[in-house]
């Protein structure tokens, strides 16, 4: 390929990424290799078509790998100090929970189940959730 042509694919692929899907930073990595295939070209560099693809597969994964968990969780990640875990959060029960039992509660704006995993009645009212196991809320015991 001519280095012009890799300039083009590495603009669509960073294109898509910010202006039509959220592919978690993948297609940005692909399209800097891309760029930087385009650049090595641009300079000179006679590639066979082979070496070309080789050395841009070779930069999208090694950068991938090395870089964009990084980079993801610098600018996407949690803000400092926030905890999103329901764990220790308190939740209203509208019933009393046997050891075992489950019901549905509302809680941040969705049903959840809830289930008692401690070996006493855990009564109606405000309770602690002890832990998150999937999508159930646990409740009772430590």
């Amino acid at each position: 390929m001519v280095w012009w042509a890799w300039f083009v694919l590495a603009g669509l692929l960073m294109g898509i990424e910010v202006m039509l899907i959220d592919a978690a930073f993948y297609l940005m990595f692909i399209g800097f290799a891309a760029l930087i295939t385009g650049f090595v070209l641009m300079s000179g560099v006679a590639l066979e078509n082979w070496v070309q693809w080789v050395l841009f597969s070779g930069l999208a994964a090694s950068s991938m790998v090395l870089f964009r968990k990084k980079l993801y969780e610098k600018l996407r990640g949690d803000a400092p100090g926030f905890n999103a875990s329901p764990k220790g959060k308190i939740i209203e029960l509208e019933q009393d929970l046997a050891s075992g039992d489950s019901c549905r509660v509302s809680y941040r704006g969705t049903q959840w189940t809830v289930k008692n995993s401690g070996p006493e009645l855990v009564q109606k009212g405000s309770t602690k959730i002890i832990s998150v196991k999937g999508l159930t809320l646990m409740v009772g015991g430590e």
